[in-house]
């Protein structure tokens, strides 16, 4: 047996590897939420960390692990490769080990219960944003589906992770044609897996299929129009510029330069400049919360945090240092609320969405009683009226137990 691996866990070691995947022992195994693949996938938990494990061929796996660390290095939003397994006994096949993205789920668990429009909306938004920051890095996707994704909560959105990329490739620079034709094969792929929904009857009667795919393309090219268009401006330069990149950094994308193109012409030498904003990456509320709390969340969830922070900052006069400001919120605020749920509720949320959503349960609770209720009392009504009941993340996402 050989394995190739940047950093292996030794536990990984003692797994079946002479068995096939298909023969694997239960007691080896961890029962999660699996999307539809081509191969044989079995999950698998060493030491309180659970990893996938698919059986493919070689140069496949080869392939594949290469990409995802090489979106790993860029900060993409994809699972993370950990190891390949080859030269199994028996001829057994070769097989790729990720490790699992904690708290997401595959869409079809999303629909185990028939999703209301509104939450499919949030999830084709996830997926748009997701091939956009993919293209922005130069990734040819090839196989961008519902299927190749998984999708975790982000305050009141979702967040879309890539999950295969056996088929991918990264270039320097995506091409239009390259983009339009990712575009066309994700459009297929999704009309084929909303049919198969409809089929199930697990997708909404007011839903259609056809829609589904084309509003995807929809919203990826207005996304990737907002990030890209050349802008001309013909005064108050500095303001416009200004302008357009905090619109580009509330969309949670971080502007790396700005390239101007000057004329001037017209009988009053008028200006003109045409600008176009070099967007690098999104995560430009997820980095400012890394780096003034060491807290890593989703950029919805993270750009909740800040405000709260910025808000917290606002109220205490005498913290002027933004850095002073952040220790002591995450000392004073983020982390008592953490604290305060029992550890049997503790696999219900994560922590950044459960700060965001008794944030949000305070917000209600003072709206009825008119007046602002506290942290303290909205944490307990929280868990006493909320968390309890709601299913653990890695039962079922997406579905809201009170509708």
């Amino acid at each position: 047996m050989r394995i190739t691996s940047a950093l292996i866990d030794p536990a990984l070691i003692d797994l079946p590897w002479s068995v096939p995947l298909e023969e694997w022992p239960a007691d080896q195994l961890v029962a999660l939420p699996q999307g539809i693949s081509r191969h044989v996938v079995r999950f698998v938990r060493l030491a309180g960390t659970v990893y996938a494990v698919k059986e493919t061929r070689e140069r496949i796996a080869e392939r594949e692990y290469d990409l995802l660390r090489a979106l790993e290095r860029l900060g993409a939003p994809a699972v993370e490769a950990v190891a390949i397994v080859a030269d199994r006994v028996g001829d057994l096949e070769p097989v790729l080990i990720t490790r699992h993205l904690q708290f997401s789920l595959p869409y079809r668990a999303l629909f185990s219960h028939t999703l209301r429009p509104q939450t499919l909306d949030r999830l084709l938004d996830a997926l748009a944003a997701l091939l956009v920051r993919l293209h922005l890095l130069g990734f040819f996707w090839g196989d961008c589906s519902l299927s190749n994704t998984l999708f975790r909560r982000d305050a009141g959105a979702f967040a879309a992770y890539l999950v295969d990329a056996e088929t991918g490739a990264l270039h320097p620079r995506l091409s239009e044609g390259q983009r339009g034709e990712d575009l066309e094969i994700a459009r297929v792929n999704i009309f084929g897996e909303a049919l198969d929904l409809q089929a199930a009857g697990l997708l909404h009667e007011s839903v259609d299929p056809e829609l589904v795919s084309d509003e995807v393309v929809r919203r990826y090219d207005a996304l990737w129009h907002e990030l890209t268009f050349e802008q001309t401006v013909e005064s108050d330069t500095r303001r416009q510029i200004d302008k357009r990149i905090r619109r580009l950094n509330e969309l949670g994308y971080c502007v790396e330069e700005v390239s101007m193109s000057i004329v001037e012409d017209g009988p009053g030498g008028q200006r003109r400049v045409t600008l176009r904003p070099k967007v690098v990456d999104a995560g430009h509320h997820t980095r400012r919360l890394l780096r003034l709390t060491g807290l890593d969340a989703e950029e919805n969830q993270a750009r909740a945090l800040l405000n709260d922070l910025d808000a917290y900052r606002a109220e205490s006069d005498e913290v002027h240092d933004e850095a002073q400001a952040a220790h002591r919120w995450l000392t004073e605020v983020f982390e008592p609320v953490i604290r305060a749920v029992p550890p049997h509720l503790r696999g219900k949320l994560e922590p950044p969405e459960l700060f965001v959503q008794v944030i949000e349960h305070r917000y209600a609770l003072s709206e009825r009683a008119g007046r602002d209720v506290g942290l303290a009392p909205a944490v307990q009504s929280f868990l006493s009226d909320v968390l309890v009941h709601r299913p653990d993340e890695q039962a079922i996402l997406g579905f809201d137990p009170d509708s």
